[in-house]
């Protein structure tokens, strides 16, 4: 029990939001006009301004990045009896938004410098499902902690087979690889802006694409697929997936933050770089992206070289209230998938078994780095 006027020191999150005075005066301007449901002029300038940034010409805001990858799926046409093609390692909402559809996900694993889905694999998976006689309807990419995928290699291989591409770039805002902004690779994208995102509507998300029929589509399902008439009339199953243009002004408000919240989270993963960059056996995963938006930085510990375990650091940093979490999970390992058909070389569940993300949260301020510091080397300091 804490002595009586003793204070805790606060926890030292992940990525928690990171809001302010500027975010207060849209919220309170959004208010006060009267647009407090899910449609106004906030709502549609924030789908102009992501779509501009994604370098694209249409934004779909929905309630979640979850939605708007499921209505990209839906774009494509995924639907009973179709496969897609998802990355393994990745959040479950990448395979649960497949599976929404009704089509049925294929597990492919990563590649072991970036977590990112492995280019080498998917060409021969892709070669073995058409052999197969298997509809294909999309490959999944994740943009793995804010870096993007390999698409370079990626997107060759999908059209040699007619297979779309679709961007799980929840993590990637901001991001961009080899001179393109992620969001523009696939034929269509997800945004998140959860909580712990890179910027935050509270909850939300956004589907972008260059294709006016799928995005119109999109738009369409997720107001519940009404169609124009004075009455209520529906067809077809929609979704209630639109985001309120409150929500949208707050995003807007991020969205002007967005390169200075990037810069921050850039320089806490420099101190982390400079720290471990003289212990052998510990990596940053994709710690050589210069075009990504560090989001969270997650380190690999080789047990066999340093000695230690990535879960012993997590003890040791938990103990002094900094928050860190294991890479994700691999999907063929979850429960829910368990007999899922895979593609695998082992190098997702060497990175489950080995990594650790660290906290890189644009609101961290100087001390609480210093406290994720002192706790870094104070831990490698002991087992010198």
């Amino acid at each position: 029990m804490a002595l009586v006027g003793t204070e805790q020191p606060r926890a030292v999150l992940l990525s928690g939001p990171d809001v302010g005075e500027l975010e207060q005066e849209y919220v309170l301007a959004a208010l006060r006009s009267g647009w407090v449901a899910p449609a106004g002029p906030d709502l549609d300038r924030f789908e102009e301004e992501i779509a501009q940034r994604a370098g694209v010409p249409h934004a779909v805001a929905v309630n979640s990045g979850t939605a708007a990858l499921h209505l990209a799926l839906e774009g494509v046409g995924a639907g009973p009896g179709d496969v897609v093609v998802v990355p393994t390692l990745t959040f479950a909402a990448t395979a649960n938004a497949v599976l929404y559809t009704g089509a049925v996900p294929v597990f492919a694993d990563c590649d072991p410098a970036t977590g990112n889905l492995d280019a080498e694999l998917l060409s021969g998976l892709l070669a073995t499902l058409d052999a197969e006689g298997a509809r294909v309807r999309a490959v999944v990419t994740v943009d793995l902690y804010g870096s993007c995928a390999d698409y370079r290699r990626i997107l060759p291989v999908c059209e040699r087979y007619g297979v779309p591409v679709v961007e799980d770039a929840a993590e990637s805002l901001g991001a961009a690889r080899d001179g393109r902004p992620a969001g523009s690779f696939g034929r269509a994208a997800a945004f998140s802006f959860n909580g712990n995102k890179i910027m935050t509507t509270s909850g939300g998300g956004m589907l972008v694409t260059a294709d006016t029929g799928l995005a119109d589509r999109a738009r369409y399902l997720a107001g519940q697929a009404r169609l124009p008439a004075e009455h209520y009339e529906h067809a077809e199953v929609g979704y209630n997936y639109r985001l309120s243009n409150v929500l949208a002004a707050l995003g807007r408000a991020q969205l002007c933050r967005l390169d200075a919240m990037i810069e921050r989270r850039r320089a806490v993963r420099a101190a982390y770089r400079e720290i471990f960059a003289p212990v052998d056996g510990v990596r940053l995963l994709a710690g050589d992206d210069p075009a990504g938006n560090c989001w969270l930085t997650g380190i690999v510990a080789d047990p066999e070289r340093t000695g230690w375990r990535a879960r012993e650091l997590a003890v040791h940093l938990r103990a002094r209230q900094v928050e860190t979490r294991p890479l994700f999970k691999p999907m063929h390992l979850q429960p829910l998938f368990a007999g899922a058909r895979s593609a695998l070389t082992g190098a997702a569940e060497r990175l489950f078994a080995n990594g650790l993300v660290l906290p890189g949260g644009s609101a961290l301020d100087d001390d609480q780095v210093g406290r994720v510091v002192d706790g870094l080397t104070g831990f490698l300091d002991g087992r010198r």
